[in-house]
């Protein structure tokens, strides 16, 4: 993935409610969410909810497609697993990477408080 689409597609989730949207639709699956639903869900009217679903569209983090009347969204799954893969490309000094579970730095920052 290259940098200013790294960039452009965290500037898109920088917003909760982008951010929510795009769990909510990550969480529906393949199948995705009638905008309607989103709204519905989100509590916010359509008019609002279009400008951060725009916002998303152009990170490409989601899709959609038509369905009689209502447009389905999809998170676009092929993008966020490009971000994933960018944000931990070098994880660990190229070493693989310990589950969470095992990871002591966490244990240890948790204690502190």
């Amino acid at each position: 993935m290259e940098t200013n689409n790294v960039l452009t597609a965290l500037a898109a989730l920088a917003h909760s409610v982008r951010l929510t949207v795009f769990r909510l639709l990550v969480q529906a699956g393949p199948e995705g969410l009638p905008a309607g639903r989103i709204a519905e869900l989100m509590e916010m009217p359509a008019s609002s909810l279009s400008f951060h679903l725009k916002e998303l569209h152009r990170a490409d983090l989601l899709t959609s497609r038509q369905e009689g009347r209502s447009i389905i969204y999809m998170a676009h799954f092929e993008t966020m697993n490009g971000l994933l893969g960018y944000l931990t490309e070098n994880c660990c000094g190229g070493v693989p990477c310990l589950p969470d579970a095992a990871c002591k730095v966490g244990e240890t920052a948790g204690k502190s408080r």
